[in-house]
């Protein structure tokens, strides 16, 4: 289950949420509940919870949440904010859900789009969670995934980013500061995608898409796919038997 997120999340524990990308909880929650036709009650698993942000935001508002995430610094973190939501540390390549939640998510590369890309890591696994994604939910349920845009990727490219264009993925050396100020540096590697490639993925993890938007963290909206916009969110329904 080792995965270079993990390092990273140690050394940030609740650091995490003071950057910026993490601010606009509420907006692309409310987006979700609307954009899903989610109604109070209904059970949803979060893939790649993090320090169960979306969860916990989800949860407040009366569905039935389940978060998991590869790190167990997180996990603990998010068991502390809440009793509601039900964490489980697990790892997004193998999910262990079948026909079980209404809507199943991945976020703000939650845990698509962070396992393709390392040097030596299978180019598939993010075809991998999205199966898995697609097995948890019950038949005719969502699954919503936010994925970076190849497209503004590679256009915004600078000189502290280097991108592997058969891998369709870019590396970074990221400074994490911990609350104490305790820097340290770290590598990262997330997954870009175009339009057409999320498609052709939905389809054959028998998801059947609905929706395609061009969003940013805290500015999710109904927008048509762009060059601008940091990701893609994509909405499909199980149709039929995932595979």
């Amino acid at each position: 289950m080792a995965h270079w997120f993990e390092a990273v999340a140690d050394h940030l524990g609740p650091a995490y949420l003071r950057y910026s990308f993490t601010y606009g909880t509420e907006q692309e929650v409310a987006f979700l509940v609307d954009a899903l036709r989610l109604t109070e009650g209904m059970r949803i698993l979060d893939v790649g919870c993090g320090p169960g942000r979306h969860a916990l935001a989800l949860a407040r508002r009366g569905f039935d949440v389940v978060g998991v995430d590869i790190s167990q610094t997180f996990i603990d973190l998010a068991r502390a904010n809440d009793t509601t939501a039900r964490f489980e540390r697990a790892d997004a390549r193998d999910l262990s859900f079948r026909d079980e939640f209404d809507a199943v998510i991945s976020l703000c590369q939650g845990g698509f789009g962070l396992c393709g890309g390392a040097p030596g890591s299978p180019v598939d696994d993010d075809l991998r969670i999205l199966h898995g994604m697609a097995r948890a939910a019950k038949p005719g349920g969502l699954v919503a995934v936010s994925a970076f845009s190849a497209y503004f990727r590679t256009r915004y490219l600078d000189e502290s980013v280097g991108f592997d264009a058969e891998r369709g993925a870019y590396h970074e050396v990221m400074e994490l500061r911990d609350l104490a100020g305790a820097r340290v540096e770290k590598d990262g590697w997330t997954t870009c995608f175009t339009p057409r490639e999320l498609r052709l993925m939905f389809a054959a993890a028998g998801l059947v898409v609905e929706a395609q938007s061009s969003v940013s963290p805290g500015d999710y909206a109904h927008r048509k796919p762009d060059l601008d916009h940091y990701e893609y969110l994509t909405v499909g329904r199980r149709a039929r038997a995932a595979l």
